[in-house]
């Protein structure tokens, strides 16, 4: 499975941003996919993950901010960011998780930068 995410840059706090992630290769037996994010001197944390089903799950710190959806048709999942923060400022990782197999495939990742 190959992720190819789009949608990271430059934008002032209290703005948006739209992130996407297109999933090619063994898509089939994919599940949920998601994003994570790191922050330089952080470790990597969940965002927010969707189902093939819909089911969404969300970091208390994305929560009523962001919103994870996806097109299984696309094999594609967005996450819709508003009212940004400097502390979003993080490189995001799309993943993507194959049921058949237990395994991850990620992203190569997108940098969010919020200005203060």
């Amino acid at each position: 499975v190959q992720l190819q995410a789009s949608g990271g840059g430059l934008v002032q706090a209290g703005g948006s941003l739209r992130l996407s992630c297109a999933a090619s290769g063994k898509v089939f037996s994919i599940n949920a996919m998601g994003w994570y994010r790191q922050a330089p001197g952080k470790e990597r944390e969940l965002v927010a993950t969707i189902t093939s089903g819909g089911t969404t799950n969300y970091a208390d710190s994305a929560k009523g901010r962001f919103t994870i959806s996806r097109d299984n048709a696309k094999h594609t999942v967005y996450l819709q960011m508003n009212s940004l923060k400097p502390e979003d400022t993080a490189v995001y990782y799309c993943n993507a998780h194959d049921s058949e197999g237990d395994l991850d495939y990620w992203g190569k990742g997108t940098l969010v930068t919020v200005s203060s």
